[in-house]
């Protein structure tokens, strides 16, 4: 395969265009159901001490803008911030919040330079936008920035050994030299000062993440291997209190 296409952003960052498939599978049943909204209810029981609102809720790489109803009736905030690279995409998801009905501020900015305020987010939600960052330390220091003091980190991301396959390399484009494992992204978020217990990570094997795509549990009753790579890793993170 060919090296991605790197390009600038207008504010001068790098980052990998997603394909025209991407760009089009992230409208589809199959990733609002299976992926976008099978990480939340994953990710929700790992949330330590559950408060019923969370008042400032960003979505980092919202896309599409289909998680933003979802942050919105989950956490009850009382702004919701969309923020993505690309302008066509926020585009996309101030008319997708328009139609459900909900107010949502939309910023145009790389998750490694984020212009949001120190310490101004209660929650932060990263869904499988960490693996297409070039600027992976300086993103999770951004996210470690710009949370409060107890503010938590919902983080769902594919690992190298899901990027690294075939099928997710004939389909789309990613930066393949920065794929990590799930120990390696868990020590990455461990690294800027975030907190994990170990109750608040879990590891998906999901039919959709697999070489086969479940077809050998879902169609022979073959269960997969106890000790494979992890293709998956959702975890919650907490900045410490001061």
């Amino acid at each position: 395969m060919n090296a991605p296409l790197i390009v600038n952003s207008p504010e001068s960052h790098p980052h990998v265009p997603e394909t025209a498939f991407g760009i089009w599978f992230l409208q589809t049943h199959t990733w609002t159901v299976h992926v976008l909204e099978r990480a939340f209810k994953d990710l929700e029981p790992l949330i330590p001490n559950r408060l019923p609102s969370y008042p400032v809720v960003a979505d980092v790489g919202c896309g599409w803008g289909r998680s933003l109803k979802k942050l919105h009736d989950r956490f009850a905030p009382q702004r919701l911030i969309g923020m993505d690279i690309d302008p066509a995409m926020l585009e996309a998801a101030g008319k997708e919040a328009s139609a459900e009905g909900i107010q949502a501020e939309l910023i145009q900015c790389s998750s490694s330079h984020m212009t949001l305020e120190d310490n101004s987010v209660d929650l932060l939600f990263c869904h499988q936008t960490f693996h297409h960052l070039i600027e992976q330390e300086e993103a999770i220091q951004e996210f470690f920035r710009v949370l409060k003091p107890g503010g938590i980190l919902l983080f769902a991301e594919s690992t190298k050994r899901y990027i690294h396959s075939w099928m997710i390399r004939l389909l789309f484009r990613h930066p393949m030299e920065v794929q990590k494992t799930a120990e390696e992204y868990l020590a990455l978020v461990r690294s800027a000062g975030f907190q994990v217990a170990p109750k608040s990570i879990s590891y998906p094997y999901l039919w959709w993440s697999r070489d086969d795509l479940g077809l050998m549990e879902r169609a022979l009753g073959i269960k997969p291997k106890a000790d494979r790579e992890e293709t998956l890793i959702n975890l919650v993170a907490v900045k410490p209190a001061l």
